[in-house]
């Protein structure tokens, strides 16, 4: 890899850094929550979140929302690495096994496609011994705004 690249590789990782600081500042759900934002790169994020009792349903496992969540969660950190404010347009999760209370859950989400306004988004949710809990297919619509304000752009909510 020549210097050139690694500037520009080092550049996208900062702006997706500096993206999922400036989400997570107004993110009050995934905060609530009690998720921890573990690694972002230009089109991928990991997100924790540890299964606590008030989570539970009536068999006493990790309710199905809130899998659905930590994984769009991770979904929203990844498709918004870019300063360009994205939005899922479609998503659909498949159950494989259920969460278990005082287990952590981490979510990884990868790019698999982006081209103009849209993009898919892959997550696979694991729980504390890596066993694949979920899988989630986001797919994302941009829509008006950044993240990030710039001297000649404000931001837009």
């Amino acid at each position: 890899m020549d210097a050139g690249s690694t500037r520009a590789g080092r550049a996208a990782h900062d702006l997706a850094s500096a993206c999922a600081d400036a989400m997570w500042a107004e993110d009050q759900a995934s905060q609530g929550l009690g998720m921890r934002v573990e690694r972002v790169s230009p089109g991928e994020a990991v997100l924790s979140m540890a299964i606590r009792p008030d989570m539970t349903n009536g068999h006493g496992i990790c309710h199905g929302g809130f899998i659905f969540t930590l994984a769009d969660s991770a979904f929203a950190f990844a498709c918004n690495t870019y300063d360009q404010r994205t939005v899922a347009q479609q998503c659909a999760v498949t159950f494989l096994q259920p969460g278990r209370r005082g287990d952590t859950l981490t979510a990884h989400a990868v790019e698999r496609h982006r081209s103009g306004r849209s993009g898919i988004y892959d997550v696979t949710v694991r729980n504390g011994q890596g066993e694949t809990v979920a899988e989630f297919r986001g797919h994302s619509r941009t829509i008006a705004g950044t993240l990030l304000a710039s001297d000649d752009t404000e931001k837009t909510p």
